[in-house]
């Protein structure tokens, strides 16, 4: 026994001693810790632009200039992330509504600087850029649900604050930036030579020499390409390149001949555009080094703040053009994908990709651009409707929209009704708990199946995994203005708190703990799997057991000092839960983090539910107010710890003291003291009762 003990406590030294570094880090990490906040250039958030107005009104709004003329909109966002504190993001505009750009100005978001790298955060925000938010239903909430792992609420409100903003912003129109309405015309075909199409504009040109090429390769400071490629005379010619859209008939037709305009026709999609590019000289658009199932990367075309690049499958090869046409070495075939935000009504330019090396494997690059805009024979102008004024369209743009919260929940009704199916469950087992004790197997499969459950759908899937740090943000919701709405945008965590809150009434922490926890429940069940393999388990003793269960309440309280303060520091030190690498990030983290969740697991193999135990906060919270619980539904008779200690030998988490008294803090509430409760093979008074009942029949004759 001896022996085991000694066991024991060296290999509690090696697990407490990796938190107590842990958690020290965390500290030093902490020091400095405070909420981003930059200042953005106006290019940043809309390219070319130089200046912009100061931002006003609701959204703050103001248009970004270029070269002292009006371009777009940019506009600055503010909502209130899981810290209940304002994400700022600077977004610029097209008056089209396409994104430009999205910066995060600021932010005291927590989560995100806590196993989730900053660094997501801006990628999500960049998503943006190209899109039109308007053409998105706001109904798909659940789009972006998975957008940042392990911060699904923050996502959402980024989500729905740039939707909102950019839908304002785009009916806005201020006048000195609203276009005319612009749509494609096709009209009647007419026979046109070369010349004149080159005249008219409905093929562009762009002829470089490689001289011209050297001196851009100069003006960036980069020179001869030598020895690696083969230097030629600056008036040879480097690329003569033609483009044009030829989706209308009248410039389709001209150029590719009757024939393959009519393929062309049946290549592409009802309103689907294509352009054709045809070249001559030393350098290849298309590129030697293309294959099939690649892409073309030395061109692509821009409109308005969106890119496209052409895949093999949207590309033709032609031959030659049309009867009258030059030939060209090169000519290429290229429909537009459907996805794209193009318009070919609207002003675009297709940007060819030169590049020079500069030593075996290193290369700088440089780009040409040739503008096109078709002809205005081939385009239609509406004037635009008179602009609206921004309080009205601010009232037309929430009206009948109804809250994001509620959307959320239409979005998530089913994994709502999934959960609260659950709960009714779980509710049923605990309230006919004394029916079921009768029938072991039963709730021996129940039991398991439910484990199962919260691992698999409300951890894996659902990613609902509570945290003390949850209740750090509703306690300082409750001191710094409460809302609703912030609490109901993730319906899981609020259906689970709800659960957990009323179910500390009847059942103490052990609802939560026992039956819902996620990661308690891989704890338990990792341990049911370690004893089937054989592997020895180590039961302190209570003496022991006794001290080391108040290290969870310490570790609570000290969390719930530094809150006090500062909830990002709180945030940080709260790693001692291994929930966020476990549950929410799948271990996809900083390899300190990995570590010490592995050590838990490992723990659990020996010591059940070592963590739920010892060091959980989020238990030790529960646990506090799950003293006034007004209810006690777990039975004992007076012999128990006097004539018998089954109970307290076989409790899981050794919650049943020496005297037989079960300690409601630390009591899971897994049944399995039930069980002896009411087994005659294993309760010595009612196997009393039975030797009694057995005798009554043999003594009567």
């Amino acid at each position: 026994m001896s022996d085991r003990i000694t066991g024991c406590l060296r290999y509690l030294l090696w697990v407490v001693l990796p938190i107590s570094l842990l958690m020290g880090g965390s500290v030093a990490q902490a020091r400095g810790f405070g909420a981003y906040d930059i200042s953005v250039q106006p290019a940043e958030v809309y390219p070319g632009a130089d200046r912009f107005d100061p931002l006003t009104g609701t959204p703050p709004t103001g248009v970004a200039y270029q070269d002292n003329r009006p371009v777009g909109h940019v506009f600055l966002t503010s909502d209130n992330g899981y810290s209940g504190k304002p994400i700022e993001i600077l977004v610029g505009m097209t008056n089209e509504g396409v994104i430009t750009g999205a910066k995060v100005t600021k932010h005291a978001e927590p989560i995100l600087l806590v196993g989730i790298p900053e660094q997501k955060l801006f990628d999500f925000v960049a998503r943006y850029i190209g899109r039109k938010p308007m053409d998105t239903p706001k109904n798909k909430t659940n789009q972006v649900i998975d957008a940042i792992s392990g911060a699904t609420v923050t996502a959402i409100v980024i989500n729905d604050g740039i939707h909102r903003a950019a839908e304002k912003v785009a009916h806005l129109g201020h006048a000195e930036t609203v276009k005319p309405l612009i749509t494609l015309r096709d009209p009647p075909y007419q026979p046109t030579d070369w010349a004149a199409m080159l005249a008219e504009g409905s093929v562009r040109r762009l002829t470089l020499t490689h001289g011209a090429v050297d001196e851009a390769f100069h003006k960036m400071g980069v020179g001869s390409g030598e020895p690696y490629i083969q230097s030629l005379p600056a008036e040879t010619l480097f690329i003569d390149l033609y483009v044009a859209l030829v989706s209308p008939e009248s410039i389709g037709r001209n150029l590719l001949g009757e024939a393959e305009f009519h393929n062309m026709r049946q290549w592409l999609a009802p309103q689907q555009a294509a352009v054709l590019i045809m070249a001559n000289g030393t350098y290849s658009f298309r590129g030697s080094g293309f294959v099939r199932g690649g892409i073309f990367d030395r061109f692509k075309l821009n409109q308005e703040g969106s890119s496209t690049l052409f895949h093999d499958h949207q590309y033709r090869r032609l031959r030659d053009l049309g009867p009258g046409m030059p030939a060209f070495e090169e000519i290429g075939l290229f429909k537009l994908p459907e996805t794209a935000l193009f318009d070919p009504a609207r002003p675009w330019n297709l940007e060819l990709l030169t590049n020079r090396p500069t030593g075996p494997i290193e290369k700088v690059y440089t780009s040409f651009s040739l503008a096109y805009n078709l002809p205005e024979r081939f385009v239609q102008r509406t004037p635009p409707p008179p602009p609206t004024p921004v309080a009205a369209v601010a009232e037309a743009v929430e009206e009948g929209t109804p809250p994001l919260w509620q959307r959320i929940w239409q979005a998530r009704i089913g994994d709502v009704i999934v959960l609260s199916l659950s709960l009714v469950l779980l509710t049923l087992i605990f309230f006919f708990q004394e029916w079921l004790v009768t029938r072991p197997r039963l709730v021996t499969y129940l039991r398991r199946g439910f484990l199962l459950f919260s691992l698999v759908w409300i951890g894996g899937y659902a990613q609902a995994q509570l945290s003390v740090v949850n209740i750090f943000v509703f306690l300082h919701a409750l001191v710094g203005g409460f809302q609703w709405d912030f609490f109901l945008l993730d319906p899981l965590i609020f259906l689970l708190w709800c659960a957990t809150a009323l179910s500390l009434l009847f059942w103490g922490r052990g609802g939560f703990c026992g039956w819902l926890c996620p990661f308690g429940a891989l704890h338990e069940l990792l341990n049911w799997v370690a004893c089937r393999l054989g592997v020895p388990q180590f039961r302190l003793p209570f003496a022991w057991h006794e001290r080391l269960w108040a290290l969870k309440y310490i570790l609570f309280l000290g969390l719930f000092a530094v809150s006090l303060s500062s909830v990002a520091t709180a945030e940080r030190l709260s790693e001692v839960e291994p929930f966020k690498t476990v549950i929410l990030l799948h271990g996809l983290r900083e390899w300190p983090y990995v570590v010490w969740a592995v050590l838990l697991l490992v723990a659990g193999l020996f010591v059940e539910r070592f963590f739920c135990r010892y060091l959980c906060p989020l238990g030790a919270a529960l646990a506090i107010p799950g003293r006034m619980r007004i209810f006690s539904w777990l039975k004992r008779r007076r012999q128990c710890g006097e004539t018998c200690s089954n109970c307290s030998r076989e409790c899981l988490v050794q919650a049943i003291q020496p005297n037989g008294e079960i300690h409601p803090n630390e009591c899971l509430y897994c049944l399995h003291c039930q069980l002896n409760y009411a087994n005659e093979s294993v309760c010595p008074v009612l196997i009393m009762r039975r030797n009694r009942r057995e005798r009554r029949p043999a003594a009567s004759p």
